[in-house]
């Protein structure tokens, strides 16, 4: 079997046994700031198992994209190493929320994989947890009791975290033969692969609280994983994940471009990290993560300038990945469609990092030559692991190169100081990913509150007025009956007008009022799934639970934000239009008074395209398209071109958003009801905010007129002070700029005359040998009236030495500048000869053959400097 009949054969066979097949969820993971990455099937299904939301139904099957890399997954350097280690991989996984448990779960797995897989009953093994006699129960249906191991805590016992939902868990295995290890003494007792772990049945039975304490569940559940790497291995009869259908067209492209054999490439670690590699990075980038110095953006750079490092040892000195990416979505277009839409933007992406590396790895070479100079004239013999491991983590340079330069330079390398510098860095990462803010530790209070009050019900696009009763007052995470004038509160009402947080759209703000009492609503936001959290300051009175109160959404403020989020819409469109299909949102932000939208490309906008996509737009909101919103099944909706959205997390049913014929996009948020209430489309700002990812900030309707009212009050400001007409501003700006530079030159040109000496210093020429020297100080000047004055002479001179010395305006150090005509500079160095009268000035100087400066503080020593010259040039005479 194929790798796609595999994973086909699994969904297929658990949506027959009643399973809901959910497609995979992003390798960013949706409100969880524990993880780094999505990394295992269960987290998409992480709050059902936690009580936190519900879905409708009780049995799921998935294939979920899954990447182990960073965080406390860290362990990168083994990819390549081994025949199963991955940083993307893809996990299939069948859940049970409530529904079966052990006995299923146990029969799903022995027939799936001894009858539609086909794997020999007499090869497979199971493990349980050493006090599961239930499980071990079970497993006699199918094995002998030899072939039925129990284990320990560590192997047979998961959980989610250090509290909440665990269990024990049994493991599948098979016997991959002798041929893998003829000695292994048996399951739990050797790391070797001959008894290879295909399948992890998670019973998920029990609750362990802060003590440690384990409590049953009222509903036990299943969470299972099999790798799909490691399962097509074993169907295919092979004996490394490498030699699967999944990475045969990615080795066979890499020799091809590299000019070796395919044998060869899978055969060199080299080529298997870059095999590897090549699938995490398109993903990534397709899931919308972008290289950069930070969380998941560092991890992806990482793994793309490892993949680059690991090139030139098959021979890539030029970027090559960005050319791979193809094949990878090629061979994965199948059961992820959406790579095909992103073929172009990926490739320009990892382009573009490439680029970046080769320009790094050339500044740290640099750099390393420096660290190596400086060992040395400390007297050290080996290179310290901080700076090696700074080198590495600024500029990608790998500890092998350094240790070839060190080696070469007769030095070592702190290996060890390496190693524990980047441990230090790993566990700040760690940390970084771990802990949670407010709404993570207020989560259980909210949730209490769904439970209690039931689901908010948002009628913001109907209205902006309700009568409600007050239902909860919340001061941080604790819940209070009652409020008075001054403080702040966050308040739960239901139904709500307010638009919560999202989508890019800030939360709507307006007022809450009683007979009694007035209160502000500053922000709306949705803290858990499905609660409206109001955050308001009580103006005036008192407020209590449980009373009538009259709330209303502030509707300038709401009418804004509309005309901001459909512009953006439209923006969207137009982006696409001007630029090409290969922009993509990458973030907004929708507010009252403006918006911002960030989007994949790949150049700096030119001016005209800035104009293009604004004449655009505001010829869209011209012709006043109607907008139409739409309530969808999800999967209707993209198949009819909706766009989704990347970072957004969309349910079974969507809300589309249509304008005219030209924007159609999967969006909640609040819209005009049509084009033409924009007004006004104006951008004030193009710029970059990462690697391949552009930002345009703009303005609509007031705010983009209040906009232009100030740039026109700016000009008139201007004209009047230049006294002329606005239309004639940039004319007459010029001619002044014209007038400047040509009192700029006029000043330079009498700083010159006033520095020069009184006496021709050619007139003073001394010959050392066959050298000329001129050796002047001036009057006091800045280091580039000194410059000027020595390239003077030095046109002059012809050919000779040139020094010129002067202390600064203010006196209070003193500048020397060394020239050396071309045809004395490959036996007179300016460096050298700045280097050997520097001190007396008590400074420091340097440059190159044919010009050099020095600055010191010992101004009253400048003419014995300028006389120790001579001495200099004749010793170089001599030596020459």
């Amino acid at each position: 079997m194929t790798s796609s009949e595999i994973r086909s054969k699994f969904i297929r066979y658990f949506v027959e046994h009643g399973h809901t097949e959910v497609p995979s969820s992003p390798l960013i993971p949706e409100k969880d700031p524990t993880l780094l990455f999505t990394n295992a099937g269960m987290v998409q299904f992480k709050g059902v198992f936690l009580g936190e939301e519900k879905r409708p139904y009780k049995r799921a099957a998935s294939s979920q994209k899954s990447m182990r890399a960073g965080g406390k997954h860290n362990d990168l350097d083994n990819v390549g190493q081994t025949a199963r280690h991955h940083t993307f991989f893809e996990m299939l996984g069948n859940f049970s929320f409530g529904d079966y448990f052990k006995k299923d779960a146990i029969d799903f797995a022995w027939e799936l994989l001894t009858k539609e897989f086909q794997l020999p009953p007499t090869r497979l093994y199971a493990t349980v947890f050493r006090d599961d006699d239930e499980a071990a129960e079970l497993w006699k249906k199918y094995l002998p009791a030899d072939r039925i191991l129990r284990l320990g805590e560590k192997d047979n016992f998961w959980q989610m975290g250090d509290t909440g939902p665990c269990g024990p868990c049994s493991e599948i295995l098979i016997d991959q033969g002798a041929q893998v290890h003829p000695d292994c003494p048996g399951i739990g007792k050797c790391d070797c692969d001959r008894y290879l772990e295909i399948w992890n049945l998670v019973f998920m039975q029990y609750n362990r609280d802060a003590q440690g304490k384990l409590t049953p569940l009222p509903k036990p559940s299943i969470d299972t994983g099999m790798g799909l790497e490691r399962i097509t291995a074993v169907c295919q009869g092979v004996l490394s994940n490498y030699d699967t259908d999944l990475f045969q067209p990615i080795f066979k492209a890499i020799a091809e471009r590299a000019g070796k054999s395919e044998q060869a490439v899978r055969g060199a670690m080299a080529g298997r990290v870059i095999a590897d590699h090549l699938r995490a990075i398109t993903f990534l980038i397709n899931d919308g993560v972008i290289p950069s110095n930070e969380g998941r953006g560092y991890v992806l750079r990482r793994i793309l300038r490892r993949a680059a490092r690991f090139g030139k040892q098959l021979g890539f000195h030029d970027p090559f990945l960005h050319e791979l990416t193809g094949v990878v979505i090629d061979t994965m277009r199948g059961p992820y469609p959406d790579l095909e839409q992103h073929r172009k933007q990926i490739a320009q992406a990892v382009l573009l990092e490439e680029e970046r590396f080769i320009h790094t790895l050339n500044q740290g070479v640099q750099i390393l030559e420096g660290i190596i100079a400086k060992v040395k004239g400390q007297g050290i013999q080996v290179i310290p692991g901080e700076d090696l491991f700074t080198l590495y983590d600024t500029y990608g340079f790998p500890l092998d190169l350094a240790a070839e330069m060190a080696q070469e330079a007769g030095l070592g390398v702190d290996e060890t100081g390496f190693n524990a510098a980047m441990e230090v860095q790993r566990e700040r990462a760690r940390k970084s990913w771990v802990g949670a803010g407010e709404e993570e530790r207020g989560a259980p209070i909210y949730r209490a509150l769904v439970e209690e009050i039931g689901k908010s019900r948002f009628t913001g696009y109907e209205h902006l007025e309700e009568e409600v009763t007050l239902l909860a007052i919340l001061k941080g995470t604790d819940r209070v009956t009652s409020a008075k004038g001054g403080e702040t509160v966050d308040l739960v009402f239901n139904p709500s007008p307010f638009y919560a947080e999202g989508g890019g759209q800030v939360g709507d703000r307006g007022t809450l009022s009683s007979p009694t009492a007035l209160v502000e609503i500053n922000n709306t936001v949705k803290p858990v799934p499905d609660l409206h959290l109001h955050r308001a300051k009580v103006i005036q009175g008192t407020i209590t639970v449980g009373e009538p109160v009259h709330v209303t959404v502030d509707a300038e403020a709401r009418k804004n934000a509309a005309r901001n989020h459909t512009g953006t819409h439209i923006l969207h469109a137009v982006l696409r239009e001007v630029l090409g299909d290969h922009v993509k949102q990458a973030g907004s932000l929708v507010a009252p008074d403006r918006l911002r939208f960030d989007f994949y490309h790949f150049s700096t906008l030119t001016e005209k395209e800035i104009d293009r996509i604004e004449a655009r737009v505001n010829e869209r909101i011209r012709e006043d398209a109607h907008v139409e919103t739409e309530v969808m099944e999800t999967k209707d909706a993209i198949a009819t071109g909706a766009m989704a959205l990347f970072g957004e997390k969309y349910g079974e049913k969507v809300r589309v958003v249509r304008v005219a014929d030209f924007s159609r996009e999967l969006c909640g948020g609040t819209h005009c009801h049509g084009a033409g209430e924009i007004g006004f489309f104006k951008i004030v700002k193009e710029s970059s905010v990462a690697a391949g990812i552009r930002r345009i900030e703009a303005l609509t309707g007031p705010a983009a007129y209040q906009h232009v009212k100030n740039q026109e009050r700016v000009l008139r400001e201007v004209s009047s002070l230049l006294k002329t007409r606005p239309e004639e501003v940039a004319q007459k700006a010029e001619r002044l700029n014209t007038q400047l530079q040509e009192k700029d030159r006029e000043i330079e040109r009498l700083k010159s005359r006033a520095a020069a000496p009184a006496s021709d210093p050619l007139a003073n020429a001394r010959k050392i040998g066959p050298v000329s020297l001129i050796a002047e100080k001036i009057s006091p000047a800045e280091i580039k009236d000194i410059r000027a004055q020595a390239d003077r002479l030095r046109d002059r001179l012809k050919s000779g030495v040139i020094i010129v010395g002067a202390p600064d305006p203010k006196g209070e150090k003193v500048s020397i500048v060394v020239m050396v005509t071309p045809d004395w500079a490959s036996r007179l160095s300016a460096s050298e000869i700045v280097k050997g009268i520097a001190g007396l000035i008590e400074g420091t100087g340097g440059g190159k053959p044919e010009m050099a400066q020095a600055g010191g503080k010992r101004i009253e020593k400048l003419d014995a400097a300028l006389e120790q010259a001579v001495q200099v040039i004749e010793k170089m005479i001599g030596g020459n």
